[in-house]
């Protein structure tokens, strides 16, 4: 089992639009960076922890987790002309955008504020810290179990 952090915007996509949807699983697309990509596409496994993080917002932060759905498919967006995500070099024979489903499991009693990761010396090797704007991150363990901690405490 491997850990990941999935960043999204909340007016885009939320904890609460995912723990909405039907059966509380929900298609995780829209990337459209490479190593994003490759992440989603060759090493996202069904089964998987995720930590739900919201960016671009007041306050980013670590709001919950979810769990791998589905493993990587190709990402419907890239061949609708309509999507703000199409591509027009993206084919069914030879797909460039890759995404998976997640299911919600919890919602953070207290979400974790990216500044307070920041300054926490456990967490200063996290690539949250390190290369920040990825929007698909590995996770260790170690780093997964004591956010889990930190998103319990209130």
């Amino acid at each position: 089992m491997n850990y990941w952090l999935f960043k999204s915007e909340p007016d885009e996509y939320s904890i609460d639009d995912l723990a909405a949807e039907p059966d509380q699983v929900g298609r995780w697309d829209g990337i459209r960076n490479y190593q994003a990509r490759n992440f989603l596409r060759d090493q996202v496994a069904v089964g998987d922890g995720v930590l739900f993080y919201h960016s671009a917002c007041k306050v980013p932060a670590v709001v919950g987790t979810a769990e791998v759905e589905k493993a990587a498919y190709p990402d419907p967006a890239q061949f609708d002309g309509q999507s703000a995500y199409f591509d027009p070099k993206a084919s069914a024979e030879a797909p460039r955008w890759f995404c998976v489903d997640i299911r919600w499991r919890s919602r953070f009693a207290r979400p974790v504020p990216l500044a307070d990761i920041k300054h926490d010396p456990l967490l200063q090797e996290m690539v949250l810290v390190k290369q920040g704007r990825l929007s698909i991150q590995p996770v260790t363990e170690r780093e997964w179990q004591y956010l889990l901690r930190l998103g319990r405490d209130s």
